[in-house]
């Protein structure tokens, strides 16, 4: 049985890992419920280091994203859906999703943690987001996963992969940023991902109902 120490220390390390790779502090707080000043304390020692911004909180962006920002979405999305189909928490599903994506795309990475946390909550229709307006579906003509609107038909027309095989030849930037070499297999990622969770509790959701300040969240994103 864990106590209310190890699920605190759980949510501290999962804080952790967030802000080790990138999230602002109100994409923390959302995740962890920890309050924002908790936040900079423990992982923003100096001010000027606090990620400037409100972190992105529409979907509306991937539908007007050109052809490469809508292949690492889908590159870090289909790897969340893996991972959630395979019974890890969203959270867990979310960090390990986007250090999979950071392993397999080229810097700079596209897709910013506070992005694929936008993503993650339209997919599942948590954190930020009252419902699902993303969906993962499979190309008929290539195979291939991708991200598209809740409700899409699949269509070859409308993947990213298709298109991005089709250009390949003759798109420099395109072959700069997909460098041929073999990816590793999700299956494998999925069973690594299995053998590092420990047993440990889901992070209690519950939240302070106030709104908080967020430091470092100025104008807009």
């Amino acid at each position: 049985m864990h106590t209310r120490a190890d699920r605190h220390l759980r949510t501290v390390k999962l804080a952790k890992d967030c802000a080790e790779l990138g999230a602002r502090v109100r994409t923390i707080h959302s995740i962890t419920g920890l309050p924002p000043r908790e936040i900079q304390r423990l992982f923003f020692n100096d001010p000027q280091a606090i990620p400037r911004g409100r972190p992105p909180d529409s979907p509306e962006w991937y539908h007007s994203a050109n052809l490469l920002f809508r292949t690492d979405a889908s590159i870090f999305a289909t790897t969340y859906r893996r991972l959630r189909q395979a019974s890890f928490g969203p959270d867990d599903a979310l960090v390990g999703a986007y250090r999979h994506y950071r392993t397999v795309c080229q810097k700079p990475y596209r897709i910013s943690f506070d992005r694929a946390f936008d993503l993650a909550s339209h997919t599942d229709g948590i954190w930020i987001a009252k419902f699902p307006s993303f969906s993962v579906v499979t190309c008929p003509s290539c195979v291939s996963e991708f991200l598209t609107a809740l409700g899409t038909v699949p269509r070859s027309d409308a993947c990213p992969f298709c298109k991005l095989v089709h250009r390949y030849g003759n798109d420099p930037r395109v072959q700069t940023s997909f460098p041929v070499h073999p990816l590793p297999h999700p299956t494998a990622f999925q069973q690594e991902m299995m053998m590092q969770q420990k047993d440990e509790p889901e992070v209690d959701g519950d939240c302070d109902a106030r709104t908080p300040s967020f430091p470092g969240d100025t104008g807009s994103g």
